[in-house]
């Protein structure tokens, strides 16, 4: 009887911790129907888990200067992918695909980021193909996206 009290209370740990790690791994704040494309300079390059973040500077139609932050996801899946902590420096001038936040903050998943010397970076590994999918299409813009 004792050991099956045990049993349970572990497995019930288990799934309490693992449910909302699931949960957090959603794309619900995200408006997958959409893509964004926009050159940018980078201002932080946050290699680290459990995501990794690009911060980046955009120039509005109206020339004001918005801070994006994008995601991928954590650095060992990305490594596969060509992705490293020396990717990006800040003063770098990249080009950004991202599927925008629903709310209409400045933040995003990243799809597709070109360095300055035209090496492309994909995000959407095979591992982070479920995070990323149904974001084709929607609006593009040279510099900053039309909202």
């Amino acid at each position: 009887m004792r050991e099956s009290v045990s049993v349970f209370a572990v497995a019930f740990s288990f799934l309490s911790v693992a449910m909302p790690l699931s949960a957090h791994h959603g794309s619900a704040a995200f408006d997958t129907n959409k893509t964004f494309t926009m050159k940018g300079i980078v201002t932080e390059w946050d290699w680290s888990n459990p995501h990794c973040l690009l911060q980046f500077d955009v120039k509005n139609e109206g020339g004001q200067v918005v801070h994006w932050i994008a995601e991928t996801q954590n650095p060992a899946k990305m490594v596969n992918a060509g992705w490293r902590k020396a990717s990006f420096k800040p003063g770098d001038e990249i080009t950004v695909t991202l599927v925008p936040a629903r709310n209409g903050q400045p933040f995003g998943q990243i799809n597709l980021v070109v360095l300055p010397n035209g090496e492309t970076l994909d995000a959407k590994t095979e591992s982070a193909a479920k995070a990323y999918a149904g974001s084709s299409g929607g609006s593009k813009s040279e510099n900053y996206p039309k909202q």
